[in-house]
């Protein structure tokens, strides 16, 4: 390489962290800004404190709850039912997604129950699980799988038809059945894919158990922001609120992570 290539090459890479620093902090003040807003607003009154609350509030509701530890065993109680929902959703999409894939007729009697059972608002749901299952932490895990469980099964179907054929003939050429491209086409070609839906499903499971908790739930986030609202405790709820936002971005960064991780393998 020649010196002027790695010229070009060093001032390309200084532009490129130079670019990733400046949108870094204008997000930061961008979110200083609005809460610095917010304050204000709350205190001056511009808008109605009590409903609203304010940024400070809502800190001193969590110093509050952190100092009796309360608030740590909601957290966890919702992570672990998001954990266990996103666990079962992609290992039994990815199943499920095999199952079509080894059988076409099975797959043809299958693709239009699960489009449709993908498009229904799973919120409507969620009363008939109590009713079969009862208010109990089984209702918010499959509650939660089927938030995602039903994309993920369509979107892994789609990725393994969509795989290079030349390959696939390969394999059969040199004597190999289903299950042999299955192991070294399919399942490696579309380790991308899968782990692309991992970063959405880890939002959708978040969603479901949300969902669960708020019907059939004594315990988590998702039963603090309904409990709050009963109760007129905004502080609650807007602090349930903010900590779902920053599990839902720790829990999509470390999916972020990996598929970091896959790509330099």
């Amino acid at each position: 390489m020649t010196e002027q290539h790695k010229s070009r090459q060093e001032l390309f890479l200084a532009e490129h962290r130079r670019m990733k620093y400046t949108v870094a902090a204008i997000r930061v003040i961008s979110l200083v800004c609005l809460l610095i807003l917010w304050e204000v607003a709350s205190r001056a009154e511009w808008i109605d404190s009590f409903i609203f609350c304010s940024p400070s509030s809502i800190a001193r509701c969590f110093v509050r709850m952190a100092s009796d530890q309360s608030l740590f065993y909601h957290i966890w109680i919702t992570l672990y039912e998001t954990m266990v929902c996103f666990a079962l959703s992609v290992l039994l999409g990815e199943l499920f997604a095999i199952l079509l894939w080894l059988s076409r007729r099975f797959a043809r009697v299958m693709e239009p129950y699960l489009v449709v059972l993908n498009s229904l608002p799973k919120s409507a749901l969620a009363p008939l699980l109590i009713v079969w299952l009862g208010a109990n932490v089984k209702t918010i895990i499959v509650s939660g799988i089927s938030v995602a469980i039903f994309g993920t099964i369509l979107n892994l179907y789609t990725g393994f038809q969509e795989v290079d054929n030349e390959q696939i003939k390969l394999i059969r050429t040199l004597g190999g059945g289903k299950l042999q491209i299955l192991k070294k086409v399919i399942l490696p070609s579309t380790m991308p894919l899968l782990i692309s839906i991992m970063k959405v499903n880890i939002g959708l499971s978040l969603v479901g158990v949300i969902i669960g908790e708020f019907l059939a739930a004594n315990e988590g986030l998702g039963y603090l922001i309904i409990y709050g609202s009963e109760t007129f405790k905004m502080d609650w709820m807007l602090m349930s609120i903010v900590l779902l936002c920053l599990i839902a971005m720790v829990l999509y960064k470390a999916i972020a992570a990996l598929e970091k991780w896959y790509a330099k393998r």
